[in-house]
């Protein structure tokens, strides 16, 4: 397309992105590099912004509390056999391997099953793994709003006793880079090395 033909593009109304698109130009160079990482990216995603839960301590925290941080949250209970174990234990090792930066990252882990994880429980539980993860614990209905938002799976199964079931559940984790803002989806079993090179991009950028 030539110079008149664009100008007489924009005089009909079809704007400056009619015009670059007619001249083969495009837009994606005027906006911010994507970056590249192992999870999924979820960038500009209009859930899982936010939430409001007490933690073990009976504070209430949002994501504004840990800004500064990258923040991986992950949905789970303490009696989980293992995939919640094994996360917990994964997002330690990755803290690890961040060296100094590992103080720039907080790890919250969501209950859903606040009938058995009270504050002792779950306090006990985060100690296992790293003193700084912190356990927030629903109410029942603060926990059905909060899995609805997040798109999160949670379902009672029964046992064989009243209190022995267990918590089928998403194995998922919501990754927010320092401002707070959802940028990842990391799905169960993608190992250490993935989340540490993930969240090193998060922090140098």
């Amino acid at each position: 397309m030539n110079k008149r033909n664009a100008l007489r593009l924009m005089a009909t109304g079809a704007g400056w992105v009619g015009v670059a698109a007619a001249l083969g130009l495009g837009l994606a160079g005027c906006g911010e590099a994507r970056q590249n990482f192992n999870a999924v990216d979820i960038t500009g995603a209009d859930y899982a912004k936010d939430f409001s839960l007490k933690d073990a301590d009976g504070k209430v925290r949002t994501m504004a509390d840990f800004k500064g941080k990258v923040v991986v949250l992950f949905f789970g209970y303490a009696q989980c056999p293992d995939v919640c174990p094994t996360t917990m234990t994964e997002m330690a090792q990755v803290k690890q391997q961040l060296g100094k930066d590992g103080d720039r990252l907080q790890v919250l882990f969501v209950t859903v099953d606040p009938a058995r994880d009270t504050a002792e429980v779950l306090k006990a539980y985060m100690g296992a793994f790293d003193p700084s993860f912190v356990a927030l614990i629903p109410t029942p209905d603060e926990l059905a709003a909060v899995a609805k938002d997040y798109k999160v799976y949670y379902k009672k199964v029964d046992g064989k006793t009243p209190t022995s079931y267990s918590m089928d559940h998403s194995a998922a984790s919501y990754v927010y880079d320092t401002q707070g803002r959802l940028r990842l989806y990391a799905r169960y079993g993608a190992g250490v090395p993935s989340m540490v090179s993930d969240l090193k991009t998060l922090l140098a950028s």
